[in-house]
């Protein structure tokens, strides 16, 4: 399989409005599934009412879509401030006189109903906005980025199970290495040619990593296990001074969901109830638990570059690909991708998606932490909007990176960067970890 032509204009259409309608799809699947006053409902301060995610999506296609490529005028101006993720935090938007579901379920429709209007007289060139697409891309991967979060609000939602999906596929146990080696020296991190990349993965710049040994697969459950039952939550010696004063201060002994029945663990998924599992990639873990596990083992959290090296570079050919596998898209036999299954594969899964070198799942099922602060690349420049990426650039933010079971392809790639405060624990991450390798390969 190789990469589609993003050059010619109608298959650029064609994956627009696959990338629009799947993203649609999807928001309706996760505001259907629920009657209005769980809708309506914050079910945690961590996160917006999932009406306000559904009036969101239509409000920023309506800016994006309607008024910046077609130069329409504005259809409901008097919400813009209302729909601002920066001018009303979290926290403070059920006090807000939001759109009810019917409103924002019309509203939203009415957005889409125009923008495909626009797509389809669209000549992609001309401006940076519409070249290959571009607009189109960012829209669709904003909407499945809040289609990520509410699913994240009905992980945290009590109550009965919502959702249903399929559980992965069984994979034979892994019986692989446990980590790899890859060799040191330059490659391409980034890119310049991804039409639809953010401005945070700009530009393509080489980037020299000396050799380093990474983990095969995700650190799993039982392997998390070991650390607890090691007295790792307990022991000071594995913490970063702010982690250790976070986890005494909350309490934290465990993943986030995770409780003690007798001898065994136990974890709610989405409503359900069950053992944890030993072979999956453990789940939501913060960076400062991630980091601890880490040290406890002997290891560290790869840096970004380290992760991008392993996840990209192609030492046969010596050059960067789209992903892992390659640079054809995802499909379900490489990646847990897309919300196809709401929980990870067991580790070691999808053989077809592993990179050059041997590494597996680097690619859906977990977002995994890695060791670096978010920061912009030499030459970044923002774009279209400042507040997507500069304004988080800074040592509050680590970086993550490969994706989950809850991410959709079109927002996810070997480049992308994902980014949140080392707290964070409701999101969909895992980590891997990774040792130096320059004593043992001199």
């Amino acid at each position: 399989m190789t990469a589609p032509d993003l050059t010619d204009p109608e298959t650029l259409r064609e994956r627009a409005l696959a990338a629009l309608t799947t993203a649609r799809d999807r928001t309706a699947l996760l505001t259907s599934c629920v009657e209005d006053p769980d809708l309506t409902a914050q079910h945690s301060p961590l996160m917006s009412p999932l009406v306000w995610d559904l009036a969101h999506i239509g409000n920023q296609e309506e800016m994006w879509l309607l008024r910046e490529v077609a130069g329409r005028d504005a259809m409901r101006p008097e919400i813009d401030g209302l729909y601002d993720a920066f001018e009303h935090p979290r926290a403070e938007r059920p006090s807000l006189p939001l759109l009810p579901p019917d409103e924002a379920r019309r509203y939203a429709a009415e957005v889409r109903g125009r923008a495909l209007d626009v797509l389809e007289g669209t000549r992609f060139r001309g401006t940076p906005l519409t070249e290959a697409g571009f607009a189109f891309g960012m829209i669709a991967q904003h909407e499945q980025q809040h289609d990520e979060t509410m699913l994240i609000t009905h992980q945290l939602r009590k109550g009965p199970a919502a959702l249903t999906a399929p559980d992965p596929t069984p994979a034979p146990p892994f019986t692989g290495p446990a980590e790899v080696l890859v060799p040191g020296g330059p490659f391409t991190m980034g890119t310049s040619a991804e039409p639809w990349a953010l401005d945070n993965e700009r530009p393509a710049h080489r980037r020299l990593v000396p050799p380093f040994f990474i983990d095969t697969t995700p650190v799993t459950n039982a392997a998390y296990q070991a650390f607890i039952a090691d007295g790792g939550y307990g022991d000071p010696r594995w913490w970063a001074p702010d982690g250790w004063t976070h986890i005494r201060t909350h309490s934290i002994e465990a993943p986030l969901f995770w409780r003690r029945d007798g001898g065994q663990w136990l974890r709610r998924r989405f409503g359900v109830t069950e053992v944890v599992p030993p072979d999956e990639p453990v789940l939501h873990v913060s960076w400062y638990e991630a980091d601890a596990y880490a040290r406890w083992a002997g290891r560290r959290l790869p840096t970004e570059t380290e992760w991008e090296k392993a996840a990209r570079h192609d030492p046969a050919a010596d050059r960067s690909t789209r992903y892992p596998w390659g640079d054809a898209d995802p499909t379900p036999e490489h990646a847990n991708l897309g919300q196809r299954h709401l929980r990870p594969a067991p580790a070691g899964s999808y053989p077809a998606g592993e990179s050059p070198l041997g590494v597996r799942q680097l690619i859906g099922d977990v977002w995994e932490w890695t060791a670096s602060d978010f920061l912009p690349y030499p030459g970044f420049t923002a774009f279209p909007y400042k507040e997507y990426s500069e304004v988080f650039f800074g040592p509050e933010h680590k970086v993550l990176r490969g994706g989950s079971f809850a991410v959709d392809a079109v927002a996810c790639r070997g480049t992308f960067r994902n980014w949140d405060y080392p707290i964070r624990r409701q999101i969909f991450s895992g980590f891997r970890t990774a040792r130096d390798a320059a004593a043992e390969t001199a």
